[in-house]
């Protein structure tokens, strides 16, 4: 099986460092990262990630603009797309099934261990872990 490409943007580069240090180790993902909106933008189109990890509250350009940006652009608009937000709680993410605008959702604080099960699941189609 080959890797799968994954595109993170995100401005907390600690985050960063850790979610593609954890799943690189797991040997099924390369990890790219961008940490802010418009290099994000840039390395989705040059790369054509399989999917891209995506923070909405960035300095330059903040993540429903960036992916505003990908959907208008036919070769990208194909890939899926997963939020990462300190601006919902968990609560609400459980009432809105981990949903905004049709696009999944991760809120932080998330460990690397949620974002691979939800990478496995939406990449893989495999079933998220019970212990998340």
């Amino acid at each position: 099986m080959s890797k799968k490409r994954v595109l993170l943007i995100d401005d907390e580069q600690t985050f960063t460092r850790a979610i593609k240090f954890y799943l690189e180790k797991t040997d099924r993902y390369d990890v790219l990262t961008a940490h802010d909106g418009s290099t994000g933008l840039w390395a989705a189109r040059s790369t054509r990630p399989d999917l891209i990890l995506l923070d909405i509250v960035m300095p330059d350009m903040d993540g429903g603009h960036v992916a505003a940006e990908i959907h208008a652009d036919e070769a990208l608009k194909h890939i899926p797309i997963v939020f990462i937000t300190a601006i919902v709680s968990k609560q609400e993410a459980a009432s809105q099934a981990s949903l905004v605008g049709g696009h999944r959702f991760l809120t932080k604080p998330v460990s690397a261990k949620q974002v691979l099960s939800c990478l496995d699941e939406v990449l893989m189609g495999t079933s998220p872990a019970a212990d998340g």
